[in-house]
């Protein structure tokens, strides 16, 4: 038997119930638990996010170096212009980064509290021609 058997990706923000709603939203989750100072929710694709109170909460200031990228997410997309509009339909903004090199084209956001993730475009996979 596993000695881990689950786990969440924690973000501590100073109003959980908000950005909960954020990424409930974002990610057509449901929320399974909700206490004074936690909620967390569970979405299609086993992504399991939990967002803590913490009042002294300050976002990261990435892409700036005074505070380096402490964690962020990524989440695979269809098609990034509509990922984008709905990001800032639920109050997420843009954030300037350079351009990455490599094989995905990927857009850098900001959730309503400041932590950073990523939009990567699901490449189609297409069967080899022989």
């Amino acid at each position: 038997m596993a000695l881990v058997i689950a786990g969440h990706i924690v973000l501590d923000c100073a109003e959980p119930e908000k950005l909960a709603v954020f990424y409930t939203e974002l990610l057509e989750a449901v929320q399974t638990e909700a206490t004074a100072n936690r909620v967390e929710i569970s979405a299609p694709g086993g992504i399991q996010m939990a967002f803590r109170r913490d009042v002294n909460a300050a976002p990261p200031s990435w892409p700036r170096p005074e505070n380096s990228l402490q964690a962020h997410l990524d989440f695979l997309v269809e098609d990034l212009d509509e990922a984008e509009r709905r990001i800032i339909g639920l109050g997420g903004r843009p954030l300037d980064t350079k351009d990455f090199s490599g094989p995905y084209e990927e857009r850098g956001y900001a959730d309503p509290a400041g932590h950073s993730f990523t939009l990567r475009l699901l490449t189609p996979t297409a069967p080899k021609q022989d």
